[in-house]
Parts: C-alpha cells; structure tokens; sequence
C-alpha cells in the first residue's frame, strides 16, 4: 500500500516516499500471504522534465500475470510525450493518459470492475516556468486519469497510502473516524458535516506557509519514519517499509534528491555525490 507524500512550501516542493511494494502470493493449498519488496523505486522523474517529480502510492503493480511496478515504466512514459520542458499539468495530463492505456493494455479490470480496490496513485509536484509558487496535481488509474490539482492557492501536504498514522498526527483522528462514526450513529449528511468541521479544530496548528524548506523535508520524512515505525509493533498490512526517498523541487534549481538508495545514482549519474 505504502506511503506518498508532496509538500507544497512556499520555498519548494518536496517528495517523500518509503520503498516497500506488497505482492499477494497465493500459497497452493493455502492462504494468500503478503510478499513485500523493499527497494522498489517510488519517487520518480522523467529525463527532460527538470522542475516535476512524482511519487506513487496504492496499488503496487499493474499486470495480473506479469506484475510491474510504475517505475518500470517510466522508460516508455518518457519516450511517449516530447523532450521540452512541459508544465506541471500536463506532465500530469500525459501521465493519466499513459498508465491508463497500460491498464488497458495489460489487461487489467474495468474501472467500473475496480470499484473498492486501491488505485494506482500519482502524487506530482514542481514548478511551471515563470511561476513564483509550484504546483501538485493526482492522478488515480484507473479510477480518475485526469489529473486534480491540490492547494491552489495556499500551501501544505498531501498523502496517501496506508495514511492511518499521518492522520491522527497531523488531524488529530483516524481518517476512518468520520465514516465510522456516521455508520455507527446513522448520522446525516448535515450531521456529518458539522462533526467534519468540529473535529478540525483537533488539527495540530502548523503554518505550512512559514515553513523554510528544510523543516518541509524534515516534516515529510518524520511522517514516513513514524509510519515505518509503528506498523513495526502491530498486527496488520505492513505495507510501508525499506529506504525513505526524498527529493526537492525549487523554481531556481529544479529537482534535486536529498535522500535516495545507491542504485538510484545507476540512473541519474549527474546526481552522484
């Protein structure tokens, strides 16, 4: 499931990404049981695209046969769309568009077959050229290839994945709290929106349009670390695991890791320390 996060600051943009995939194995004879992978590669950039970057969360793989994970693609994404620099959206627009036709290509069920199962998100971030602020947009395949932006006209995080944690930290409460307790209660739709409204108040007060992007960074990745750390003690899909990614995104100076594994250096040896 893992754990996906870009901050929009008023100084950058910056990714955050865990490196655990899960596979479902089916044991003959048996049960389904969790494979996890630990340096699959989910923050991603496309060569030429200097000022975008993309991290990927849910679903792990397309291909119900012959599993491959997002980052596998990217070769065939980059030759697909042209060598100048685009803006933010329409790398977005062109990425929906790609993976879309991987589903189909592979195979894979109908959107309307899919309903209830974790899509294939794509969080990105970066900078238009000329822009003072950047932008982040999310692509959902195959639920919503065409891309929604985020934050418009203010600053802060977006997440997804297994997001439990992030959520009472940062909100104060579960993300399943609301559902649950309009289930539970038979809340209507007035109800539920005057609990949604009471319980932001619980949000811990950080102003996201004060932060330098350092304490971005250091914010992004301490969400990933406690998640890391607490599916550690409990009983439950472990799904976000191995090396934590984090990269930067600025209008003067494009993108640029600040954390990555070794072999990320194999693919982008201007990046080599």
């Amino acid at each position: 499931m893992s754990l996906g996060i870009v901050f929009k600051g008023p100084e950058g943009i910056v990714l955050a990404a865990d490196s655990r995939v899960t596979l479902m194995a089916q044991v003959p004879g048996g049960p389904v049981l969790p494979a996890t992978f630990d340096n699959t590669t989910k923050l991603l950039r496309v060569s030429g695209q200097d000022y975008v970057g993309i991290v990927t969360y849910g679903l792990g793989a397309i291909g119900q046969q012959n599993p491959r994970t997002p980052h596998s693609y990217i070769p065939e994404f980059e030759a697909s769309i042209k060598k100048k620099r685009l803006k933010v959206g329409q790398v977005a627009n062109e990425l929906g568009k790609f993976f879309m036709g991987m589903w189909v290509d592979q195979k894979m069920p109908t959107p309307e077959q899919w309903v209830g199962q974790p899509d294939l998100v794509f969080l990105l971030g970066g900078y238009d050229e000329g822009e003072a602020y950047g932008r982040v947009y999310e692509v959902d395949i195959p639920s919503r290839p065409n891309p929604k932006e985020w934050h418009t006209s203010d600053f802060g995080p977006v997440w997804g994945g297994q997001q439990e944690f992030v959520g009472r930290l940062i909100h104060g409460y579960d993300p399943q709290l609301i559902p649950f307790v309009q289930k539970t209660l038979g809340l209507t739709a007035e109800q539920t929106d005057l609990l949604s409204k009471a319980l932001s108040q619980m949000q811990v007060k950080i102003p996201y349009q004060f932060l330098p992007l350092q304490d971005c960074i250091n914010l992004s990745t301490l969400l990933v670390r406690t998640t890391m750390e607490m599916q550690s003690f409990y009983v439950g899909l472990r799904g976000v695991g191995g090396h934590i990614d984090v990269a930067a995104i600025t209008k003067t100076g494009g993108f640029q890791p600040i954390k990555e594994k070794e072999v990320a250096k194999l693919f982008n040896p201007r990046d080599a320390r």
